[in-house]
């Protein structure tokens, strides 16, 4: 049984939450305050938290961000305002996996955490693949990208990836050379329809150029195809 952790100040939210959230077969735990929530995540095993980002004591976006420097890697869903979208934006910035606008429905909140779980399962099934015969790390210029281990080295150097910076590098260098448009890469990539936030894809565009280019603001892989997407491609010599 998945256990999740919901932390909302307000007991309205956290109950229609942990009601939906058992009946579909998951462990709850709630907190009512931020520093409560990030004691509970740092101390206990989670498979998912779901996390307002208004909360007392320690707001939302200071939990994830410290949560991410303590190296838990657990998928996060943060609860925004409606009209919110600077704390978005921040949100998937400092490590959120993703970000729902209040009020939501319940059944929002299943289908995004499904899909989260979806884009983690090949991470879970390591010992599945252990007698397989090994891939063929992807190389494209100084990037090297063994897929059965999750490591990237750029350069020479091994970097650190989010999950979903892996899998967004993995798709662009498997199809080098093609544009691809960020509603493609909202439904392979996030796999659901944001409903045009592309947002979203740029960020984590800006977040992967951080660590793979050598001047992100004159990127030589990963570029930008004005009014249509993204290529990425060999860098010019």
């Amino acid at each position: 049984m998945k256990k999740v952790l919901v932390v909302d100040d307000e007991p309205s939210i956290v109950t229609l939450l942990t009601f939906n959230l058992e009946k579909d077969g998951y462990d709850v735990t709630t907190a009512f305050d931020g520093l409560t929530g990030y004691e509970l995540a740092l101390s206990n095993h989670f498979d998912f938290i779901i996390l307002d980002v208004m909360l007392p004591n320690m707001d939302g976006l200071e939990i994830t961000k410290s949560l991410r420097r303590e190296k838990i890697d657990t998928p996060i869903l943060i609860l925004t305002a409606k009209d919110d979208q600077v704390d978005k934006i921040i949100g998937l910035e400092i490590g959120a996996d993703d970000y729902l606008t209040k009020p939501f429905s319940p059944r929002e909140v299943l289908a995004r955490m499904k899909a989260i779980f979806r884009r983690l399962k090949p991470a879970s099934n390591k010992t599945e693949e252990f007698n397989e015969t090994p891939k063929a790390p992807l190389v494209l210029g100084e990037i090297i990208v063994d897929e059965q281990n999750y490591e990237v080295r750029v350069r020479g150097k091994k970097i650190e990836l989010t999950p979903k910076e892996f899998e967004l590098l993995v798709y662009f260098i498997k199809r080098k050379g093609r544009v691809i448009d960020r509603d493609t890469l909202l439904d392979r990539i996030w796999n659901y329809d944001f409903a045009g936030q592309s947002r979203i894809v740029d960020v984590h565009v800006s977040h992967l150029r951080d660590k793979i280019e050598i001047d992100p603001k004159r990127p030589a892989y990963l570029v930008t195809v004005r009014g249509f997407g993204y290529r990425f491609q060999e860098p010019q010599k």
